[in-house]
């Protein structure tokens, strides 16, 4: 599995695409699935939307369903949602709560929340079975951002080159993300967006903004600088400067709410946007984060979850943020709809060689190379 051969007919200002498969062919998908998606880190969940011992959130990842829930310790502790005994699924809620221990449905093999084999059916017969042997799979989790990010792989890349290196690349350091201190903020919307198109299209429509002019007219409106078609992540360290007759990164451009806490003076009325590979998009603004998570389920299916976090005295005091949900909610179905109108194109016989890239989405063409000398045959 290669990426297409260059368009030996293209003038220099224009780079190929990918090939109209990669966003088609199952089997790419499942090659992704395979070398990227169980063998990256992957942003599975909010910490705080599992506060207490016993909270737990299953996530897809790949062709793998991970359990993430709080231990006893407080800690949180990630494992695959496979019983060791016959491999049913343990636990086949999306989300919620258990007391002591998880159990099995079936048979009622019954873990602990530290993933031990604590309780089966003549299981006490047995005195040769060791109960954590026979516990669940731990899956590798670390926590920043007020996320937890888990990596199915056995030996993980490097978190600090991967994950925080992506913040470095597109800021130019670390302390830029964390003046914003997301791990403090609260969470004041959240839209979960089941959208028909393949995750690759997701990645590159927030990479670029060739496309900002044509579809977002509300953003330009806030940041008259995307109307020229260069996306703020093309340069590092670079900020989209709000418009000047904009108080706030709001569907109006009205006034939005105080600039959080640690944010420097320099990153005021600027927005900032980030890529973490292979399915994570951060949104900076001065009052406010918005923080992407796409989990990737079919060649053609992808579900998007974006918060809105502010400051736990806005989310406190009921105050209203609609105006500010509004702008990037609209932005998204925005793109979301193009990404949609894009998918059948991936099929069709005129792009089978794939399209190309204009000089200002040329960055899009290290994603193509990334992704394709990942799922590239051994």
């Amino acid at each position: 599995m290669t990426r297409t051969q260059p368009q030996t007919s293209l003038p220099p200002s224009l780079l190929p695409t990918l090939a109209g498969r990669y966003y088609t062919d199952p089997a790419v998908f499942a090659a992704e699935q395979e070398k990227i998606f169980e063998q990256l880190w992957f942003c599975a969940v909010r910490s705080a939307d599992l506060p207490v011992a016993g909270d737990f959130r299953t996530v897809q990842i790949g062709r793998e369903s991970v359990l993430v829930s709080r231990a006893r310790d407080g800690s949180l502790r990630a494992f695959l949602n496979i019983c060791r005994h016959r491999g049913a699924t343990l636990c086949t809620q999306e989300s919620g709560s258990v007391k002591r221990s998880f159990q099995c449905p079936y048979h009622a093999w019954t873990y602990g929340l530290d993933g031990k084999l604590i309780a089966a059916p003549n299981l006490a017969s047995m005195p040769d079975i060791d109960r954590t042997e026979y516990g669940l799979h731990t899956v590798h989790l670390r926590e920043w951002l007020g996320y937890a990010w888990v990596c199915l792989a056995a030996s993980p890349p490097s978190f600090e080159q991967d994950v925080r290196g992506a913040v470095i690349e597109r800021l130019g350091d670390l302390a830029s993300i964390e003046r914003y201190r997301t791990e403090e903020l609260s969470v004041g919307r959240r839209i979960t967006y089941d959208v028909k198109a393949n995750w690759k299209l997701i990645v590159e429509n927030f990479m670029e903004c060739y496309h900002c002019a044509t579809i977002h007219p509300e953003l330009t409106e806030v940041l008259p600088e995307f109307a020229d078609g260069y996306a703020a992540q093309y340069y590092v360290g670079h900020g989209a400067e709000f418009g000047e007759s904009v108080d706030g990164f709001t569907i109006d451009g009205g006034s939005g709410f105080e600039r959080l806490d640690g944010v420097a003076a320099e990153q005021d009325r600027r927005y900032y946007a980030i890529t973490i590979r292979p399915q994570v998009f951060v949104n900076l603004v001065p009052d406010h984060v918005i923080f992407h998570r796409m989990y990737p389920l079919a060649v053609d299916r992808t579900v998007v979850e974006c918060d809105w976090l502010y400051s736990p005295e806005v989310v406190a005091s009921g105050r209203d943020v609609s105006k500010s949900v509004e702008l990037f909610h609209r932005v998204n179905e925005q793109d979301f709809d193009a990404c949609e109108r894009c998918q059948p194109g991936m099929s069709s016989r005129a792009y089978v060689d794939g399209g190309v890239l204009m000089p200002s989405e040329h960055h899009i063409g290290e994603f193509h190379a990334w992704v394709s000398g990942l799922v590239a045959e051994s």
